[in-house]
């Protein structure tokens, strides 16, 4: 048997965090077992469904790693596969019309609800006569075609995370609509829970990975696959994600879409392990690994029953271990956008020679590719703004005279283009002017970066005097020393 599972995300909104982690789930068992991974689109609710959403869910999939064998398919093109579907449940009996109006079902609810008793549907046109029927139809009254729902089974699997599982039929809610808008000889619109075994049965899906939210559509696509003669894949309901306090995770959290994590700054790697870490952990307690990685050892006896809280800080660390570990080239690629983004006037044609170093020099200390928006602020005009604590230090005694003699070395015709000859500068000037080399390096700071902190100040000085921004800075400096 080849191992096929699928993910089946809905286009009406951008891929969120949530399904994302269904479909690394997915990937991983289907990667493990040499199978086979299938993406679904779930289109038919037509008002909600955009194609924009179904753009940003595949592109979020792809900039994952998710590389999927089959699809996409779309629901909305297998709309009459369905209702020959409904067709075969009606000609067997298993399945009728129902002509309930929406304030006759209300006054149904309000009566149990009055009773103490969960609302649920009474199957009262379970058995409508011919002549009922006609007469409904007469009145003009849309129908709705339900599944028959046996109350006295206990339908029953065998979870691969939770382990065996039973659920009353009786709590399923009475007779199960499975398409809307039908009349007399129209079905209308296929509803989820009907569309799903469809496609599982006739994608031959043999493993079904998703939420635990789904356990009570379980409990009815078991009784929809045997009512067709199919046979019932496996199931794996995986925990839910749940914020600091223990609820289930929402966009109130400030958990967003993919994309968004995107926007935030982390890489794709990084979000990935931190998802496949959301529920599972690795047999060895790993935390670092690639999802190829993490495919070659995954198995649901690892996967937890209870809900995985979300952690921001592990997703930073996890973030940050993977920029630091970097080649400049890969890192410019990812952070030339955000820098961009910022209005920094940059490109690889005319700057590829600055922008490298300037990777290598900001690199180990980022934790988000936003991160590299600030850190890159020194290098991008000729001159900066100074804050205060800077102007102070400019300021001090003696402070005009090494920025003197530092323009003076700089300009003596020396290439000065190495970390080693920058030093040697701030040794001979140190010397020179018989001042401590720390009031030298902490005004060099301040005159070329206009802030007392910043990156490493050799490597800065060098990548400045690469732009020719060293010696436009240092004026300046020597201005704001001489001032009153």
């Amino acid at each position: 048997m080849t191992v096929r599972v699928r993910i089946a995300p809905s286009p009406t909104g951008n891929l969120h965090i949530g399904t994302a982690r269904t479909a690394v789930f997915n990937w991983l068992f289907a990667r493990h077992q040499g199978g086979q991974f299938i993406i679904r689109i779930e289109d038919t609710d037509e008002d909600r469904s955009k194609p924009e959403f179904t753009d940003n869910i595949l592109e979020g999939l792809t900039w994952l790693g998710l590389t999927w064998d089959k699809g996409p398919f779309f629901q909305s093109q297998r709309l009459d596969l369905y209702r020959q579907t409904i067709q075969t449940l009606l000609d067997k009996g298993l399945a009728y019309r129902a002509y309930d109006t929406p304030a006759e079902l209300e006054a149904m609810r309000n009566t149990m609800k009055a009773k103490g008793q969960a609302p649920r549907y009474d199957n009262r046109h379970r058995d409508l006569t011919p002549e009922q029927q006609a007469a409904f139809e007469a009145e003009g009254r849309p129908a709705v075609i339900r599944f028959k729902i046996d109350d006295s089974r206990t339908i029953t699997w065998k979870d691969l995370v939770r382990g065996p599982m039973s659920w009353q039929a009786s709590d399923l809610g009475g007779d199960m609509v499975i398409a809307r808008a039908a009349s007399k000889t129209t079905i209308g619109q296929p509803l989820y829970n009907l569309a799903v075994v469809v496609d599982d049965m006739n994608m031959a899906i043999t493993h079904v990975i998703r939420g635990e939210d789904h356990i009570a559509n379980t409990a009815k696509q078991i009784l929809l696959y045997e009512a067709l003669g199919a046979n019932v894949p496996e199931f794996a309901h995986t925990p839910l994600i749940l914020n600091q306090t223990g609820q289930k995770l929402s966009k109130r959290d400030g958990v967003t879409s993919i994309s968004d994590f995107q926007k935030m700054g982390f890489v794709a790697p990084a979000l990935a392990n931190y998802m496949t870490l959301l529920g599972w952990s690795a047999p060895d307690g790993q935390e670092l690994f690639t999802l190829a990685e993490a495919a070659k050892v995954f198995s649901f006896d690892r996967v937890n029953k209870a809900g995985a809280k979300f952690d921001w800080d592990k997703l930073d660390w996890l973030n940050s271990q993977y920029l630091h570990s970097m080649e400049p080239e890969a890192l410019l690629e990812l952070v030339l956008p955000f820098l961009q983004g910022a209005g920094y006037g940059v490109d690889l044609d005319h700057d590829r020679d600055w922008l490298l170093p300037l990777m290598a020099l900001i690199g180990p200390s980022l934790t988000r590719l936003t991160d590299a928006v600030d850190q890159s602020r020194f290098f991008i005009a000729k001159t900066v703004d100074v804050t205060e604590a800077a102007k102070a230090q400019l300021q001090l005694p003696g402070v005009a005279d090494v920025m003197a003699a530092v323009l003076s070395a700089l300009t003596a015709g020396d290439p000065l283009d190495t970390p080693a000859a920058l030093k040697g500068v701030v040794n001979q000037v140190t010397k020179a002017q018989g001042v401590k080399k720390g009031l030298v390096m902490k005004s060099l700071r301040a005159a070329l970066m206009g802030a007392l902190q910043g990156p490493d100040l050799m490597d800065s000085w060098l990548i400045l005097r690469q732009r020719q921004f060293d010696l436009p800075r240092l004026q300046q400096a020597l201005g704001i020393a001489k001032a009153d």
